[in-house]
């Protein structure tokens, strides 16, 4: 069976004061009525069943995925008691799905990541399940890059290994930390390389044998894990490893070393959503290129991104490329180039100890 994997624990803290610790990222909506998490959600349940989608969350955000997947069974609310990065939430998904069927296959994605058409993306995944099914292939996906981001980490491709209803397949050559400028410039003129888009596919006893090979501790505390599963002691269990357990990403931890890796190309549009001024990529902009989710009256505004609440009038005149984002409680005013940024703020409001605005 293939099985889904919705990581949705990030804190989202450039998108403050919108996104709070209870409330982050992956629980806005920038399009539609639908949060990122359920759009995420209704994509897979496009070719998994929805008892076979797991959310990986932290303790403060269970409830709001509760609220926001209220059509999803609660076993399937994987709860992290502490932050360890992607290696061993991936990991502890990896364990609890083994129990119930261990030859299954897992389509882990962000929660948090613009995807369209939801048809092309489903394509790719239909690729990635027959490609990861053969064997101990593990498969990443790659997006074709538009412009030389620093961002990113990249995925240099080698020769095309299969080419399948307009979906490519190609042997992975190396995974490249986030390059400076000059190098992410000449990455994307040589025409080998993907943005690392964060989504895998792999059989539950390929990445646990990546785990056992090339993060053995962490594997140990999973097979600790796995022999507490369903005891009264799980939860305690659980803590334990996890408060032990190295932070280290799947990327770095396991995918740079690992061999038998293949890259699938990304057929449809694709954005992490990163910052607010990203939201201006899949958003439709009025004629002046404001991107507006507010009540607002504008004079001589151009490029800004303005957001609020509809009963809170917010008036412009005379700005340009301006991030204006309202909330009950704050409001952040920040240039589209210091977008980054709005995480010092938060970093700002937690050293003040302003811990009611986080």
């Amino acid at each position: 069976m293939i099985h889904g994997v919705i990581m949705a624990g990030g804190s989202g803290t450039r998108f403050w004061p919108r996104s709070r610790r209870k409330h982050p990222k992956q629980l806005l909506h920038f399009t539609g009525e639908r949060s990122m998490l359920q759009e995420t959600f209704q994509r897979l349940v496009g070719r998994i069943p929805s008892g076979n989608v797991h959310i990986i969350t932290n303790c403060e955000q269970t409830d709001g995925v509760c609220r926001h997947l209220p059509e999803l069974p609660s076993e399937n609310i994987l709860v992290e008691p502490a932050s360890r990065n992607t290696a061993a939430c991936i990991g502890l998904a990896a364990v609890r799905i083994e129990k119930a069927d261990p030859d299954g296959v897992m389509v882990i994605v962000p929660s948090d990541s613009w995807v369209d058409p939801a048809e092309n993306f489903l394509k790719v995944i239909d690729v990635a399940c027959k490609t990861a099914a053969q064997g101990p292939e593990m498969v990443v996906i790659g997006i074709p890059p538009t412009y030389p981001a620093t961002g990113y980490g990249y995925i240099q491709r080698g020769s095309l290994v299969s080419e399948s209803d307009g979906v490519r397949v190609f042997d992975v050559r190396a995974f490249k930390e986030k390059p400076d400028a000059k190098t992410a410039a000449d990455f994307i003129n040589s025409g080998n390389y993907y943005w690392n888009s964060g989504s895998f596919i792999w059989k539950v006893s390929t990445i646990l044998d990546a785990l056992r090979e090339f993060m053995p501790d962490l594997y140990a505390a999973l097979e600790r894990i796995r022999e507490s599963l369903g005891t009264p002691g799980e939860v305690q269990v659980v803590a334990r490893e996890y408060e032990q357990a190295k932070s280290i990403s799947i990327d770095y931890g396991v995918m740079e070393f690992a061999r038998n890796v293949k890259v699938i190309e990304a057929t449809y549009k694709w954005d992490d959503v990163g910052t607010w001024r990203s939201v201006e990529n899949f958003a439709k902009p009025d004629a002046n290129g404001n991107v507006v989710e507010a009540r607002a009256e504008m004079i001589d505004t151009q490029n800004c991104t303005i957001a609020g609440d509809p009963d809170h009038l917010i008036a412009t005149i005379g700005v340009n490329d301006l991030i204006i984002i309202q909330t009950p409680d704050a409001t952040l005013v920040c240039h589209k180039d210091r977008s980054q940024d709005v995480k010092k703020i938060v970093d700002l409001l937690a050293e003040h100890g302003l811990d009611g605005f986080l």
